[in-house]
């Protein structure tokens, strides 16, 4: 079994920062891509950055330029350095984690949420 536990929420004022971290522990062979994803009330959950295990990132349009995403594989741990934010970016954010647990054996699994409130 794999957990992902979230934590760095919280409430923020409109341009301020806020650092969210996922710790993943468990039966852990390898850990592939990881990500954040966001779902905000009455809207689909959507995706906010991910990092590949080589590195690579990727983010969603509205969030270049302010957010990071980060890991320290030697911690199974990914980051989020969310800095510049906006009203619009209050979610529930959770994160995400592609986990090899045996090498025939390849699972994704999400975290409980953290929320994030931006007030203006």
């Amino acid at each position: 079994q794999v957990q992902l536990v979230e934590s760095g929420g919280g409430l923020v004022q409109a341009g301020g920062s806020l650092r969210l971290s996922c710790a993943a522990s468990g039966s852990i062979f390898s850990i592939n891509a990881m990500g954040w994803y966001r779902q905000a009330p009455g809207r689909q959950r959507e995706l906010v950055a991910t990092i590949t295990a080589g590195g690579s990132t990727n983010y969603a349009d509205s969030v270049k330029g302010r957010f990071t995403i980060s890991r320290d594989n030697a911690k199974n741990t990914v980051y989020l350095q969310m800095n510049s934010l906006k009203p619009e970016d209050t979610a529930v954010y959770y994160c995400n984690a592609g986990v090899t647990i045996t090498p025939l054996h390849s699972y994704d699994y999400w975290g409980q949420g953290t929320q994030v409130t931006v007030s203006s």
